[in-house]
């Protein structure tokens, strides 16, 4: 059921979206962009966060340094270098701090520790992590992956994690298991929301996968990025990353896990279901109701002071022959 008839402010067409020449200007434009035309190696996130020039402000949100990671190679190389920190850590939708890109500060009230994160459900072995379980319990590797947005702009980003089918066979989900429920942090007394009525959103934020989906290789739990634990602006301490789907499908901030038999309810598609559907699968030829998703733009890239560069939208992100045969 729809929840409201008008969109969320940062939900616009991709024509609409703030150039981040614009952004940036607001926030030392040209001081930032000093090092950004350093190169990035596609295979160091390190040395992303190394060469870039980042604001000050921001770099204190970064975390602390995440070591003992080794780059998968499978996953190491997306034909375009990883983009500058200094956009992917401040141009994030994080839902419950705000309904705009520019949420990295007030993001900084999440409170991550403690921290437990609860699994549950259709499963032979329940289990709670703690925030030391959730870089030490499983053994962690670094992925650069493509991440595509359902508004049309996109990133590549290196994030450090390990893959959700380490977490499926620790805790054994039975045959009745066919779906997965990833609930995010949310309290009222923290979390101002965009701006609307708070009492007519479905709070907490939830996302859901099939058992399948779930069990694929791209699947992961990112516990970190660029080198470094998590930030809150972008989950932390840990978040979903499915690259094949838009990006509104990876839950931020996970307190709980749950296998059920059932397909869950989630957010995005409990608001507007004709919009944010469950699969939300990267498909170039399926347009959004009020945008074409045929293109995407690259967040970092300029062809000028105000436009960013574009490039064709591939299916599954890209990511075709890991997924495609899910949906066979």
């Amino acid at each position: 059921m729809v929840l409201f008839n008008s969109p969320p402010g940062w939900q616009l067409p991709a024509s609409r979206v703030t150039p981040e020449g614009m952004f940036w200007r607001r926030r030392q434009f040209m001081k930032s962009l000093i090092g950004a035309g350093a190169g990035f190696a596609a295979a160091s996130a390190g040395a992303c966060q190394r060469n870039a020039t980042l604001d000050v402000e921001l770099e204190s949100t970064l975390g602390q340094p995440l070591t003992g990671a080794s780059l998968n190679s499978a996953f190491a190389d997306v034909g375009r270098a990883p983009t500058p920190q200094q956009y992917a850590s401040s141009y994030n939708n994080f839902y419950e701090f705000g309904g705009s890109k520019n949420i990295w500060s007030s993001a900084q009230a999440l409170p991550t520790d403690p921290w437990r994160l609860e699994v549950t459900g259709l499963v032979k072995k329940p289990a709670t992590y703690d925030l030391d379980d959730l870089t030490q319990r499983f053994t962690l590797e670094e992925r650069i992956y493509r991440f595509r947005c359902v508004e049309a702009w996109a990133m590549v980003v290196p994030w450090i994690g390990f893959p959700m089918k380490a977490l499926m066979a620790a805790v054994e989900p039975t045959p009745a298991a066919k779906f997965v429920r990833f609930s995010s942090y949310y309290d009222p007394r923290v979390c101002p929301g965009p701006g609307l009525s708070l009492r007519n959103l479905p709070w907490p934020y939830t996302e859901g996968l099939t058992v399948a989906e779930m069990a694929n290789d791209l699947a992961f739990f990112a516990v970190g990025v660029y080198g470094r634990t998590l930030p809150k602006q972008h989950g932390a301490p840990i978040r979903m990353v499915v690259p094949w789907k838009y990006g509104f499908k990876g839950a931020k901030s996970i307190v709980k896990i749950d296998f059920v038999a059932e397909q869950p309810a989630t957010y995005w598609n409990t608001l507007a279901p004709n919009e944010y559907k469950f699969e939300a699968n990267v498909e170039p030829e399926v347009p959004h109701p009020r945008w074409s998703q045929a293109k995407e733009r690259l967040v970092g890239k300029s062809t000028s002071l105000f436009t960013w560069e574009e490039q064709p939208t591939v299916i599954y992100n890209g990511y075709g022959e890991y997924v495609a045969g899910l949906y066979g």
